[in-house]
């Protein structure tokens, strides 16, 4: 394992002295690095239609994954592992003058010297246990494993039965749209192949799940994410006549502050708890500063989940988009009695009830009155029109399109509508109920007890971060996935995913990574020993027990 355990190494500082950070051209040439690298393999040299390219559709960078297939020659079977890593990173500005340095893990540790670093990381920096870089945690270490597990696998293909199939995918740390492309590629290939896919193995980075964790983790399933959103339509009012409107903002501050970090709203299966939502936008939508006050505003939430699939997301926000309305609106009825009594006025209760609905009822009233194929017409080419709008955030235009839908309505009386904002990561919840998630949970259990180490290894049911995992399946109830579809504004046009391909695959995911600190930091970096001798023996171990 010594010899193993090397090559991963030269694989990881080689992979991270190429910069790929997200959305730049540097993404193709590390697709080709990648690339190179496998074909250079004997067995690919013998077998190059099994290493592909899979372009993203549709890109303007015009970037791509790479797919490589190996197929065992002991004997035929159709057994196969898909295993899957991101070659893309998040950006090297936080570096600051030593950027340049970013992907030379060496020389920056010697940069790192001369400057003041947090007192862990520059523990760390002078143990030699580490190695400092941008991308080798997050995650081109963890493909070096896959590779070097590819190169050992091929070395002796004629004794190796089942199959590998290896998915290096670009654009995870943006859109998924890597994954979102390989997603049918493995389901076509499957149909061609007749492959019986097992599970789907990612080897995306590994932390300290809390100050003083000694633990090192190996996760089953995945965490899931909605961003359930409010379009809050208030009433204006010049701000002299303040309580002749309804700030939407009133109505939007109290959801937050009834959604914020409320463990009420996170997800428990088996003892593991999601984080509880949190806002990741809240604002007006007042283009302009006057004395009127906003007419609408917006808020949505990142919504973490085990168990709760979009259909029950959606009833909870709207049930308590309805509780915060109302009581906005007795609120602003003691405050204005209050007012009255104190300037000697006649107090009448304001005119305002709470109302809520979903997009699709939205959608539904507004068809009412505009007739069927012509609101279709009117709502296709705006969303033609969204689309070509390259100076609004994708997750903007599904706001824009509801905002546009109210604006063809006309009943002018406050509202709040619930959607879903993209993008949407099913969470894979890995119970051990159908065969193929028991047979992932024993090939787990076996590696590691039989791995021996130093570390105290523990396996869990939910990778805790957002990750490719997700399209490896998705909820198979109809209702769950039509909520969705039907409440994310544009869907199919503005965003889409999969969903029936990722029904097909309905694969139990794993994660086995790379151990380090501070992902997406200027002091990213991994533990050595862990990483280039513990997790690569785990892999390789579940792996070969899957395929038993």
């Amino acid at each position: 394992m010594k010899e193993f355990a090397a090559r991963i190494e030269e694989l990881a500082l080689d992979l991270t002295s190429q910069f790929s950070v997200l959305d730049t051209p540097d993404e193709i040439v590390m697709a080709e690095k990648v690339y190179g690298i496998l074909a250079a393999m004997p067995y690919f040299q013998k077998h190059p239609e099994l290493l592909r390219y899979v372009p993203l559709q549709g890109d303007s960078l015009g970037r791509k994954s790479v797919m490589a297939i190996v197929k065992g020659e002991k004997k035929p079977s159709a057994k196969t592992v898909v295993m899957i890593g991101h070659m893309d990173t998040v950006g090297i500005s936080d570096y600051g003058s030593l950027a340049q340095y970013a992907n030379q893990p060496h020389v920056l540790a010697e940069k790192f010297k001369e400057i003041e670093l947090p007192p862990e990381a520059k523990r760390d920096l002078y143990s030699g246990e580490y190695l400092f870089g941008r991308g080798i945690f997050d995650m081109k270490s963890g493909d070096a494993i896959l590779i070097a597990l590819l190169e050992k696998v091929t070395a002796d293909i004629e004794h190796f039965e089942g199959n590998l199939i290896y998915g290096a995918v670009c654009d995870e740390e943006g859109n998924s749209g890597g994954m979102l492309n390989l997603t049918p590629t493995l389901v076509q290939l499957q149909k061609e192949e007749g492959f019986d896919y097992l599970a789907l193995l990612d080897t995306d980075y590994m932390t300290s799940e809390y100050e003083g964790d000694e633990n090192k983790y190996v996760y089953i399933g995945t965490v899931g994410k909605l961003m359930p959103s409010f379009f809050v339509v208030g009433k204006e009012t010049h701000v002299g006549e303040s309580f002749k409107g309804l700030d939407p903002n009133q109505i939007v501050a109290r959801i937050t502050d009834r959604v914020n970090l409320n463990p009420e709203f996170c997800d428990v299966a088996e003892g593991e708890v999601t984080l509880p939502p949190i806002t990741l936008k809240q604002r007006d939508l007042k283009p302009e500063y006057s004395c009127q006050i906003a007419k609408t505003a917006v808020l949505f939430f990142n919504y973490a989940t085990h168990c709760s699939t979009p259909d029950q997301v959606l009833e909870k926000m709207t049930k308590v988009a309805q509780e915060c309305f109302a009581e906005v609106i007795d609120t602003l009825n003691q405050r204005y009695e209050t007012f009255c009594r104190m300037a000697n006025r006649p107090f009448a209760k304001l005119p305002w009830e709470p109302r809520v609905m979903t997009y699709d009822t939205l959608y539904a009233a507004v068809e009412k009155e505009q007739g069927k194929e012509a609101l279709a017409e009117l709502v296709r080419a705006k969303m033609e029109e969204l689309q070509k709008r390259a100076d609004v955030d994708s997750r903007d235009k599904g706001m824009l399109l509801i905002e546009y839908l109210h604006s063809l309505w006309s009943d002018r009386n406050p509202v709040v509508v619930v959607y879903f904002t993209p993008p949407y990561y099913p969470h894979i919840y890995v119970e051990g109920k159908e065969p193929k998630e028991k047979a992932l949970l024993s090939a787990v259990a076996d590696a590691v007890n039989t791995t021996k180490s130093d570390y105290k290894l523990v396996y869990k049911k939910f990778f805790p971060y957002i990750s490719d995992l997700s399209y490896g399946a998705a909820p198979r109830e109809e209702t769950a996935v039509q909520a969705f579809c039907d409440n994310t504004p544009g869907f199919g046009t503005l965003y889409d995913i999969p969903i029936a391909d990722m029904q097909t695959l309905n694969l139990p995911v794993l994660d086995i990574g790379s151990f380090g600190k501070d992902a997406h930091k200027f002091t990213e970096r991994i533990e050595k020993k862990y990483t280039f001798e513990v997790a690569p023996e785990l892999v390789y171990k579940t792996v070969m027990n899957l395929l038993k």
